[in-house]
């Protein structure tokens, strides 16, 4: 069948039913897909159980309720078909709303599943919010208010990062936002921070692209907007969502001229910005990527009800604590960051790798990984491998890269679900940010193996890819 009647067989399932079990990933992605089915859920009335898991695995299986309920996944599921089948979850009782590549239940069983990947170029992009959205919508043409969710969770899992843009049916939800007031869409500066940040700190900050000279360079930043007469002192402090439209255009000219003075492409210089003006200024659900970083804060470090709560409108106690995990959050990622500096990374052909041991939790290695990154060799992808405490007998892989390394025929998500297959293990993810997990003892060999894919990827070519 095509998207339309996947999408509405879903959302008729899911409004027929008496009650739900609702299971999903813990990141912005799975945070947000999950809160618009609850949403969408709770208008008709239909009771919600929330389960949220960090993977869909063997250990995590037993959360699934074992009951009549139908067992939705959002953001998980497609890829872990075969431990539903050997769970004997009946595939009456499942529906999948997912975007990760599909892999069929080994014995046959057949799962009802809407994901992006199966309808055409014009879905490529979206993820599993969108695909969430989408269903809610149909169940109800008043949940246009969720539009909003989708478009974070798009945002949060790197959808808009390549094109610099949200694109295909991804872009579409944004201008349904956008149409129904919930939603501002602009160019920006690709920057990091537009609604929180002093301007100079997200211009220094800026590594995609690196801007010459003030790149790392909050000093240089500050002399910049000076000059142009965006500060007004040395000692001042502006966002760039506060700039008129004029002193948006000043900054834009100034920095891209720049960037060609120093030989560099102003091709990744400028972004869609997606702003959300019912929400409070200088905080950071005030736009979608910082809005996207809280609910990753909150996934990572064990609690993403409380993302789910703030998801639902929830601004006191809930909020709050979202914004002290955001604070800790970005402390422990800075903190790996410069463990990962300071130790230093070992160079193997193609890509350079870490073991950070049990010195920072897994699940904000990947974020380390790229943030470090930046300041590493940016040619060659990062591998950075940890412990998993509840799982003492297995590692897990972080992998990250940039477009410019993709452009080159990288896909890390291809290296690491083949490496990790021939170890025993399991990855997943997409082309600039993969994870796996793999065999304690095997980890020299594997890192060996990835990088043998990675050179045949990029002796291959983006033109046979």
């Amino acid at each position: 069948m095509g998207v339309v009647e996947d999408i509405s067989r879903a959302a008729d399932r899911l409004a027929e039913a008496d009650a739900v079990s609702l299971i999903s990933h813990i990141d912005a992605d799975g945070i947000t897909s999950f809160s618009i089915i609850n949403q969408a859920l709770a208008r008709e009335g239909i009771p919600v159980t929330p389960v949220f898991i960090r993977q869909l695995e063997p250990m995590t299986i037993p959360h699934i309720p074992k009951d009549d309920t139908l067992k939705v996944f959002t953001d998980l599921g497609s890829g872990q078909q075969g431990l539903l089948e050997e769970a004997e979850i009946r595939p009456e009782d499942v529906v999948i709303l997912d975007h990760h590549i599909s892999q069929k239940a080994p014995n046959g069983t057949e799962y009802f599943e809407v994901n992006s990947q199966f309808y055409g170029e014009e879905y490529q992009k979206c993820s599993a919010a969108g695909v969430a959205y989408l269903v809610a919508r149909r169940m109800n043409a008043a949940n246009t208010d969720l539009a909003k969710l989708a478009v974070v969770g798009n945002v949060g899992d790197m959808m808009a990062r390549e094109t610099c843009r949200l694109t295909g049916i991804a872009h579409w939800i944004a201008e349904d936002a956008e149409a129904h007031g919930h939603l501002k869409m602009m160019q920006g500066l690709n920057c990091y921070g537009l609604s929180t940040r002093a301007l100079h700190l997200s211009l220094s900050n800026c590594d995609d692209p690196t801007i010459p000279g003030i790149s790392g360079k909050p000093a240089k930043a500050i002399e910049l907007l000076c000059r142009i007469g965006i500060y007004d002192t040395p000692s001042a402090s502006r966002t760039f969502e506060e700039l008129d439209a004029e002193e948006v255009q000043r900054l834009s000219s100034t920095v891209a001229e720049q960037m060609i003075a120093n030989g560099e492409s102003v091709e990744r210089l400028f972004a869609e910005q997606y702003f959300f003006l019912d929400e409070a200024e200088k905080t950071p659900l005030r736009n979608a990527s910082e809005y996207a970083t809280m609910l990753n804060a909150c996934g990572r470090w064990a609690k993403p009800y409380i993302g789910a709560a703030v998801c639902a409108g929830d601004r006191g106690v809930h909020y709050r604590e979202a914004e002290h995990m955001l604070r800790h959050h970005r402390s422990i990622i800075r903190e790996l960051c410069e463990y990962i500096l300071e130790t230093g990374v070992k160079r193997l052909g193609t890509i350079q790798t870490i073991n950070i041991g049990n010195r920072y939790p897994d699940t904000i290695a990947g974020i380390g990984a790229g943030m470090a990154l930046s300041k590493l060799n940016t040619n060659k992808p990062i591998l950075v491998l940890c412990e998993v405490e509840d799982e003492p007998d297995f590692l897990k892989v972080s992998m990250r890269t940039y477009e410019k390394v993709l452009r080159r025929g990288v896909n890390l998500q291809e290296a690491l679900c083949s490496a990790a297959a021939e170890f025993g293990g399991s990855g997943g993810g997409h082309n600039i940010a993969a994870g796996a997990y793999i065999p304690k003892g095997c980890e020299d060999d594997f890192c060996r193996r990835v990088n043998e894919l990675i050179q045949a990827q990029l002796d291959a070519g983006p033109a046979n890819r």
